[in-house]
């Protein structure tokens, strides 16, 4: 799409990077063009988190700098089409948002649901795919890791930790993650926290890493940790510090 208002689904940051590492934010954008009328939501809704990941793309961003990886940035909001749900999912464009309905997700017309796939779905997943397939066949050492926040409280409840390391097969990887993370004083890191990986409901951590047979993780932020630029850096830095050890030692910072 090239009208106004549909920037490119997916922005390749560091394509060159050296990093073993390939990086994805997968709700890293809150746009919505202008045609859908924030899909009848209130500009406020589109700005918290039921619109996109708050200091995700930033502590992305940041983190593909530190490693040298590679960094696929989402282009939409996740209201029109959530990147990291599979096709079948009911989940994949939602109609309600935690206690948010989403008016203009609601009673969707099958050539509108056929749109947001082929204009924002495909392209972002293609051009990962494509990457991911190119190293494959070069022989070139990968590991995939997707950059998340989440809320401190959902739907009244508080949660407890500053930061959950997702995984399915990449227990090992995802251990010792947690482990160095988990030295820093205070800070609160679990696995499989505030959610679970599962093909039902997933698609950047089956489709793309584990049916390839890479390591794969997904990392949850807490949103309130990583909303400012210093927070954003911050994360990034302890991010980068967790990870350098897996490819000995890496250009992560003291």
């Amino acid at each position: 799409m090239t009208a106004a208002g549909w920037p490119p689904a997916v922005t390749l940051r560091n394509e060159g990077g050296r990093s073993p590492f390939v990086l994805l934010c997968e709700h890293a954008s809150r746009h919505i063009p202008v045609e859908y009328n924030n899909l009848g939501l209130p500009e406020a809704e589109v700005r918290r988190h039921i619109g996109w990941d708050i200091g995700a793309a930033e502590v992305a961003a940041r983190l593909s700098d530190l490693l040298d990886a590679p960094l696929f940035l989402a282009g939409y909001s996740r209201l029109l089409i959530d990147l990291n749900r599979p096709l079948h999912s009911a989940g994949l464009i939602p109609a309600r948002s935690e206690a948010t309905d989403i008016p203009g997700n609601l009673n969707l017309d099958p050539a509108e649901r056929k749109r947001r796939i082929e204009h924002i779905f495909a392209p972002f997943h293609d051009r990962v795919a494509a990457m991911l397939e190119h190293r494959l066949a070069r022989g070139v050492p990968t590991i995939l890791v997707t950059v998340h926040s989440f809320t401190p409280v959902y739907l009244g409840e508080a949660r407890p930790w500053h930061a959950g390391i997702l995984f399915d097969r990449s227990a090992a990887f995802a251990t010792r993650l947690i482990d160095r993370l988990s030295r820093e004083p205070g800070l609160v890191v679990a696995g499989n926290q505030p959610y679970r990986i599962t093909m039902d409901e997933d698609y950047a951590i089956p489709r793309h890493g584990q049916d390839r047979g890479l390591d794969a993780v997904l990392i949850e932020i807490r949103n309130d940790r990583i909303a400012t630029p210093e927070g954003a850096q911050q994360w990034a830095e302890r991010l980068a510090r967790a990870l350098a050890p897996e490819v000995g030692g890496g250009s992560a910072p003291p």
